[in-house]
């Protein structure tokens, strides 16, 4: 089965939050989407509710920190299609919250692991995929705590995402003779399951990080979806080795 003519998208961790509506704005740019995630009763449910909106969807199942499940995936979905036009590497996270006194070196991994190593473990695979693309390109996820180091106990994650920033970089320098550009977005505070535990725990304190924002709301997903729908379209054909914020300003503090 070849789609040389359609468009094809990979969106990791895409079952929820900003990556499912990352998939489904793609999906509405005339996009294939194929979803990751590690929640198979979940990605089978997401993938309904697409083709219910007239999207073509289908869903992988792997661990993105698994180098050999990442590659037999992409590699498996780069030969059915012929191609990858883009590749979002949305997965992460922050994986708990650890000072670094008391953090052991299996928490230190496995943070890295998350943020980083899926991120070049997914991009390498995709690569020789994506060369048969006329307009190709990787979308990755950067965040405010790789430039601020992140708040207490969020170290580690600052430090990986600083890592996504860099190699988003370096990708596009060694990607740009193929045509294929690396951009990565920095969202701000999402209103998302990300939060769920002090969204649920400590609304007030939710409530309270608007103020914190120049905008004065949260994000939304589709505030992230549509800043990926743009880099991956051809509005985008000469931007590569950018980051956006999309923070309503947050970066900045007010």
């Amino acid at each position: 089965m070849s789609t040389l003519n359609g468009k094809v998208a990979i969106i990791t961790g895409a079952t929820g939050g900003i990556g499912f509506q990352v998939a489904k704005r793609l999906g509405k740019d005339g996009y294939t989407v194929v979803l990751n995630g590690i929640q198979d009763d979940q990605g089978a449910k997401r993938v309904a509710e697409l083709t219910a909106e007239g999207i073509t969807a289908e869903y992988y199942g792997f661990d993105v920190t698994n180098e050999e499940a990442v590659t037999t995936n992409i590699n498996a979905i780069g030969e059915k299609y012929g191609k990858i036009d883009v590749l979002v590497n949305n997965a992460g996270g922050l994986g708990g919250r650890s000072r670094f006194e008391e953090m052991t070196t299996e928490f230190y991994r496995f943070v890295m692991a998350l943020n980083l190593d899926s991120t070049f473990f997914a991009s390498r695979a995709a690569i020789p995929y994506l060369k048969k693309s006329d307009n190709a390109s990787i979308v990755n996820y950067t965040s405010n705590a790789g430039w601020n180091a992140g708040g207490p106990g969020a170290g580690i994650y600052g430090t990986s995402k600083a890592g996504v920033h860099a190699i988003t970089r370096a990708l596009a320098k060694d990607l740009a003779e193929y045509g294929i550009r690396v951009n990565a977005v920095s969202p701000g505070t999402i209103d998302t399951d990300f939060h769920k535990q002090i969204k649920s725990t400590k609304p007030e304190v939710f409530a309270s990080w608007a103020n914190n924002i120049m905008l004065g709301r949260l994000g939304q997903p589709e505030d992230v979806a549509g800043v990926v729908s743009f880099l991956a379209s051809k509005d985008a054909a000469f931007i590569t080795a950018e980051t956006i914020q999309v923070g309503g300003g947050q970066a900045l503090g007010i």
